[in-house]
């Protein structure tokens, strides 16, 4: 099992940043987001409601008091956590354009003391909010696209036999979509979503005008009435209001793929109204048909509609998934260029946007995981029973995540930090607490997913380390190199070599042994270090530093090469742009030289046997170096050497 490149080492200082470009007008921004950011949380209405009157052996009753609170409870929920936290507040909280729980930690990080506890505790937490966000990952497109193809059973109960069949080749068409690029799946997503969002406001607008009455559920007071009278019975609700802000986290994620304004204009102007709207409608019906809490959703349509809504609510369903799939590729970017993933291969699917991406091992690791739901869980009502515990870890991850950032970034008092965790915490930590009665039902599989995910990315990272620390040993420090270089009986090549590298102080294995065995050394040698960027974009002004090695062999350059989390790191378009600047080079004419690290588990401390086995499996699977960092394969060479850790 080989590694052909330098492992990431820890996070190096804060530099200026480059904005970035999303291309396209705010319109169509907007459109496009609609398209891949919305999807999760809009689709919310299929099951939210649903799950609430039927979780517990229907402890929630359809009369109109409880009907009043459980839609009190789900519009301050949206309201409180959806648009204030997130698109109020923590889409103000970008990292250069780009969003997440990994790129939010690393804002963090950026902001508070070097060395201190919060410093590693808040990458930590990255971690954990990333893990959960997998778990959510791999539920969304299962319980989403169930939850529509079940719409079936209403207008056709003989069909249910073909409700996890269908939904299988549904979500088989989207994982195989999303080499096509969010660009071009949001463009083609958009215009459905805008009709999906329209039809979820004028199905509950029927029913609201119907039942006027059913507007006091906007009044907070019905959801504490509510609260205060059925303790128990609300707070098992409350694990099932829930369901109504899944895919909060998911439009975090994605900020990078639009940026925040076309998001909150979709927000607020479609998207929101008409969610509102739709619940709404839904409670006006339960309480005049109690009998309809089976599949309120769909009951709002008149009987001729039913079937044109399954196939409406299919569509939308498939875009639901979209929006987790899209975010888990920038997350899983974002880990990788933090050291927390090995190289992964990356294929950027617009010219205008750095954030538009498409990750293909993670891609089908996903694809696998939600079949597998699929065919074990087989119907939205089991899978509902498992949902809920990720999104919640990762909305009090997130917070806590925002305070910090608020208190180190923005110097907020310390009232307002109170004042906001309070509003924020409280509410999400009941979330949570429900949620913990659904681990015996279901709830364990997210948090597995989220620890094995957890584990693999604390074991790189950690393993990255060891094998840096001891490959470093192995090399040696370059500067007794270069001064035997000057006594060396070698033979100078015409042309030029740069050898890929981790750092300046050792050298590059495949220059020692080109020197050592083969006894040449070209005219011009540039040992090349890329530098993974604790910020998304790095400014051109520090894309790349030139140093002499100095001696008198001077023939040598150390180039650092510096990459945003974000960037394509392209080591010969560096390596261009450092020529305008006035660097001598040109790397279309250079050969490359690659250092192929062989690792091979020892009984030398530092890791349990069985992590080493995981990272290995890992630095096995990972991108290959030449693909990476945009090599020529004709003129990149690899010399190996072998690493026991």
């Amino acid at each position: 099992m080989t590694t052909e490149q330098a492992l990431p080492k820890g996070a190096p200082a804060d530099r200026p940043t480059s904005p970035v470009t999303h291309g396209s007008s705010g319109p169509a921004l907007a459109l496009a987001a609609l398209g891949v950011v919305f999807g999760d949380i809009g689709t919310s209405p299929l099951y939210a409601l649903q799950t609430v009157f039927s979780i517990d052996h229907s402890k929630v009753t359809a009369d109109r008091g409880d009907v009043y609170g459980v839609i009190s409870l789900v519009f301050w929920s949206i309201t409180v956590v959806v648009s204030i936290k997130y698109v109020l507040f923590i889409l103000r909280a970008d990292n250069d354009g780009e969003g997440g729980v990994m790129a939010l930690a690393a804002l963090v990080r950026r902001h508070v003391p070097t060395g201190g506890k919060r410093f590693g505790v808040v990458m930590i937490l990255g971690v954990l909010g990333a893990s959960l966000f997998y778990g959510d990952s791999v539920i969304t497109p299962a319980v989403s696209v169930l939850s529509a193809v079940e719409g079936l059973e209403v207008p056709a109960p003989s069909l249910a036999h073909v409700v996890v069949p269908v939904g299988a080749v549904i979500i088989t068409v989207l994982f195989l979509a999303q080499r096509f690029g969010t660009h071009v799946v949001g463009r083609l997503f958009g215009p459905v979503m805008v009709v999906w969002f329209v039809v979820l406001g004028v199905l509950g607008l029927r029913k609201v005008i119907g039942d006027p009455a059913i507007l006091k559920g906007l009044s907070p007071s019905y959801a504490v009435l509510f609260v205060v009278d059925h303790q128990y019975i609300a707070f098992v609700a409350m694990g099932a209001v829930v369901l109504s802000i899944t895919g909060a986290e998911a439009l975090y994620a994605d900020m990078g793929h639009f940026g925040p304004s076309p998001i909150r204009r979709a927000w607020f102007f479609l998207v929101f109204p008409c969610l509102t709207l739709n619940y709404l409608g839904q409670g006006a019906l339960i309480v005049h048909d109690p009998s309809s809490v089976k599949n309120p959703f769909f009951l709002l349509a008149p009987n001729w509609a039913q079937l044109p809504l399954v196939v409406l609510a299919t569509a939308a369903t498939v875009i639901a998934s979209q929006a987790v799939i899209s975010g888990a590729f920038s997350v899983s970017r974002q880990a990788e260029r933090l050291g927390y993933l090995p190289q992964l291969t990356v294929r950027y699917t617009s010219a205008s946007s750095s954030g538009q991406i498409y990750v293909p091992s993670i891609n089908w690791i996903l694809y696998a995981g939600v079949m597998i739901l699929l065919l074990v869980f087989q119907s939205s009502a089991k899978l509902a029973t498992a949902y809920g515990l990720a999104v919640t870890g990762t909305f009090l991850i997130t917070t806590t995540l925002f305070l910090a950032y608020a208190e180190s970034a923005w110097k907020w008092a310390r009232w307002k930090l109170l004042l906001v965790g309070i509003l924020f915490g409280l509410l999400e930590l009941t979330y949570f607490g429900a949620n913990l009665t659904k681990i015996v039902h279901g709830g364990w599989l997210p948090l597995l997913i989220a620890l094995l995910v957890c584990t693999a990315m604390l074991t790189w990272r950690k393993g990255s380390r060891i094998v840096t620390e001891r490959r470093a040993k192995l090399e040696g420090p370059i500067e007794p190199f270069v001064q035997w270089l000057d006594a060396a009986p070698l033979t100078t090549v015409p042309g030029t070599a740069i050898f890929l590298h981790p750092g300046r102080p050792t050298t590059p294995l495949a220059l020692r042994e080109n020197a050592n065995f083969n006894h040449v050394i070209h005219e011009n040698v540039f040992i090349v270090s890329t530098s993974p960027e604790n910020i998304p974009h790095v400014a051109d002004a520090d894309r790349f530093e030139a140093q002499p090695l100095g001696g008198s062999y001077d023939a040598i350059t150390h180039v650092t090469l510096r990459f945003g989390f974000q960037d394509e790191q392209d080591v010969p378009e560096g390596l261009r742009f450092a020529a305008t600047q006035g660097l001598a080079i040109d790397p279309d004419q250079a050969y490359y030289y690659l250092s192929r690290i062989t690792v091979h588990p020892s009984s030398r401390p530092g890791m349990s046997r069985w992590r080493k086995r995981v990272f290995l499996g890992m630095a096995h699977n990972a991108a290959s170096p030449v693909d990476y960092f945009k090599l020529p394969p004709d003129r990149t060479v690899a010399m190996g050497a072998q690493v026991f850790f």
